[in-house]
C-alpha cells in the first residue's frame, strides 16, 4: 500500500504567518528567514498542493485566492493539533479536577457517554459531577461553585456566552396501565411554580411554561396534581397512575410508562435546546478541555442523527 505524502508543517506555519501579515517583509521577520527564502517556501507549498495560493498586489501586499483561503483554515487546525500533541508530550497528560453541572433529565441520556469519552481523552482528570435542575445549576455557576454546566436554554445566567449542543422535543409520558391522559381536567406532574432556584428574570420555569402554554393553546383544561423539581419525582406520580408528565423525546422511559401518541388528545410540545455554559472569569484550562470534548461529541451525534 502506497503512503500519501504529507504537509511540511514548517511550510504551513510560514504560510499562516504570511496570511496574517499580508507582507513578505513582515512575515519573513516573524519566521526568521529572508524574503527570498520565504518566497521559496511558498513556491514549494504551491507546487505540493498543485495550485497557486497567493495574490500579489501592487505595493507588495499579499492576499489569498480561494484555494489559499481554504488551506488557511485547515492549516490552522492542523498546526493547533500538532502544537497540542507536542505540549502534551512535553508536559504529560492533563491532571486535576473539574466541576461539571448537568441538568437532571439530560444526565440520564448522556452523562455516561460524556464521562467515558473524556476519560479516554484525559484519564488523569477527575470530573466532579453535580446533577440538578437547570435553574439550580445556573445559580451555582453564578456563585462560582461550578466550572462548567450543561443546562436547558433560558436558564443560563443572562449575558453569559453559551453554546447550543443539543435539541430534543418534549413529549407526554403516561402510564401503560392507566389513562390519565384522557381525564379532564388533565392531571399533571410538573415543576413547581415557586422553585427557589428560578432566575429572577424568568416569570416561570421554562419547562413548566412550555407544558402549560401548549395546553392553554389547545384549550385543554388541566390541574397540577403533583409538583417537584426532580424528574424522578415527577415520573413517580405517573408510575403511581395519578398524572401525566412531560420529558425529552429521546429520554429513557421507565418500565410501566409510555410516550403518548399524537392521536391521543394531547397538544404537541416544543423542542428544548440545551446549552453548555462556562463559568465567567474561569481560566481553568481543564474547563476548556472538557467543554471541547462535549461540543465535539454532540457535533458527532448531530451528524449521525
Amino acid at each position: 500500500m502506497s503512503i500519501s505524502a504529507g504537509f511540511d508543517l514548517d511550510l504551513l506555519r510560514s504560510f499562516v504567518i504570511l496570511a496574517e501579515e499580508k507582507s513578505f517583509t513582515w512575515a519573513a521577520a516573524r519566521v526568521g528567514r529572508t524574503q527570498s527564502a520565504l518566497s521559496l517556501q511558498m513556491q514549494r507549498l504551491e507546487s505540493f498542493v498543485g495550485h497557486p495560493l497567493l495574490l500579489r498586489r501592487k505595493g507588495g501586499a499579499v492576499t489569498l485566492n480561494p484555494e489559499g483561503l481554504y488551506l488557511l483554515g485547515r492549516a490552522a487546525e492542523l498546526l493547533e493539533l500538532n502544537d497540542q500533541i507536542v505540549r502534551s508530550l512535553k508536559t504529560g497528560p492533563p491532571s486535576g479536577t473539574i466541576r461539571l453541572g448537568m441538568a437532571e433529565e439530560f444526565s440520564v441520556l448522556f452523562l455516561s457517554a460524556i464521562l467515558e469519552q473524556f476519560a479516554l481523552a484525559s484519564p488523569m482528570v477527575e470530573v466532579q459531577v453535580v446533577v440538578a435542575p437547570s435553574c439550580a445549576l445556573s445559580m451555582q455557576l453564578r456563585n462560582g461553585d461550578l466550572d462548567l454546566a450543561v443546562l436547558a436554554a433560558g436558564m443560563e445566567p443572562r449575558h453569559w456566552q453559551a453554546v447550543e449542543i443539543w435539541r430534543s422535543r418534549l413529549c407526554w409520558i403516561t402510564s401503560c396501565n392507566h389513562e390519565q391522559h384522557l381525564q379532564s381536567p388533565l392531571p399533571l406532574s410538573i415543576s413547581p411554580s415557586d422553585c427557589p432556584w428560578r432566575p429572577t428574570w424568568l416569570g416561570d420555569c421554562v419547562w413548566r411554561s412550555a407544558v402549560l402554554q401548549a395546553l392553554e393553546r389547545r384549550g385543554r383544561s388541566f390541574r397540577v396534581l403533583a409538583s417537584s423539581g426532580s424528574t424522578a419525582a415527577q415520573l413517580g406520580a405517573v408510575i403511581a397512575g395519578l398524572a401525566v408528565t412531560a420529558t425529552l423525546a429521546d429520554s429513557f422511559v421507565p418500565d410501566g410508562l409510555r410516550i403518548a401518541g399524537p392521536d391521543e388528545g394531547l397538544p404537541e410540545l416544543p423542542e428544548m435546546p440545551y446549552l453548555i455554559v462556562k463559568a465567567q472569569d474561569n481560566e481553568e484550562p481543564l474547563a476548556d478541555l472538557l467543554a471541547s470534548e462535549i461540543v465535539r461529541m454532540f457535533a458527532t451525534l448531530r451528524r449521525s442523527a
